[in-house]
């Protein structure tokens, strides 16, 4: 049966109760953790050797939309009417509104040690201690807006720019791409101050703390964030009839991407699926 992913916004309060249950549980049998040595196993950089799959290259779509499912049915295993909401950072833009509440994912971090002090994730509860990440620390940390060196989340018009594009990903598929709406929306910038940081990657520094780096996935909000990046996928293809992921092809042994990533229809690590199989999801879920 075909699920329905919400805007967190619009969530009863039912619904956002069975959604941290649920999440809950699944960091009490120890799968959550595993989601967190996962990301940062595959977050990749382009000065990195070997192939790139989760970030910096065309992949990031496809690959983040597994590792949503894959969360999704752990979820499920918990509580079949489960799904992960999608929060629109494009409207829902302060640090008290969805979803930030006492009763979901908790407010920001405490400017001493960026300690998150509210909601059901917040240390203090004695359910949810970082055991996967780059840093030392057993709570999750945040902070909004960045306030040392200020930081926006993108506007509507920004998010609108990389929709525009009508070409998915362009050479040299990594982080230096300037066009192809790929990196307009992972958003690896070439600017200064925000423009440095686009769409994705600016909500992700706007969070700060564990959202910053491959152990985001400590953070709850790393999944309603992806599901509002997904979403925009779903949008962009709606938006250019007949418009496909690239390359098509692998790039030629002489190329600089060569062996380093995922064509259209090579096998992607590490489900084994292909990014053309994660192109159309109208058969497993749909967005209200």
């Amino acid at each position: 049966m075909v699920y329905t992913r919400k805007d967190v916004s619009t969530l009863t309060s039912a619904e956002r109760r069975r959604f941290v249950t649920a999440m809950l549980e699944v960091k009490r049998r120890g799968e959550y953790d595993e989601f967190v040595r996962r990301h940062i196993d595959y977050y990749v950089s382009d000065g990195d050797g070997g192939l790139r799959t989760a970030h910096m290259a065309p992949s990031f779509l496809p690959w983040h939309r597994c590792f949503l499912l894959d969360l999704e049915q752990a979820l499920q295993r918990v509580d079949p009417g489960v799904s992960v909401p999608y929060w629109d950072w494009t409207r829902d833009r302060t640090r008290t509104s969805a979803p930030w509440t006492k009763d979901l994912l908790g407010g920001d971090g405490r400017s001493s040690d960026r300690q998150v002090m509210t909601g059901p994730f917040a240390y203090a509860q004695g359910k949810w201690r970082i055991k996967e990440g780059v840093t030392d620390g057993d709570f999750l940390m945040r902070e909004f807006g960045r306030p040392r060196k200020p930081i926006q989340l993108p506007t509507r018009a920004e998010l609108k720019a990389a929709l525009e594009d009508p070409v998915y990903d362009t050479a040299p598929y990594d982080s230096t791409t300037t066009r192809g709406f790929r990196n307009r929306l992972e958003g690896w910038g070439h600017g200064t101050g925000n423009a440095t940081w686009e769409n994705h990657n600016r909500v992700h520094r706007w969070v700060g703390g564990h959202m910053l780096g491959g152990a985001s996935v400590n953070d709850p909000a790393f999944w309603l964030h992806h599901a509002f990046v997904d979403l925009q996928w779903t949008r962009w293809q709606r938006k250019h009839k007949g418009a496909r992921y690239l390359p098509e092809r692998p790039p030629g042994s002489r190329d600089s991407q060569y062996r380093r990533i995922v064509a259209r229809h090579e096998k992607m690590p590490p489900w084994g699926v292909t990014p053309a199989s994660m192109e159309d999801h109208s058969h497993i879920y749909r967005y209200a």
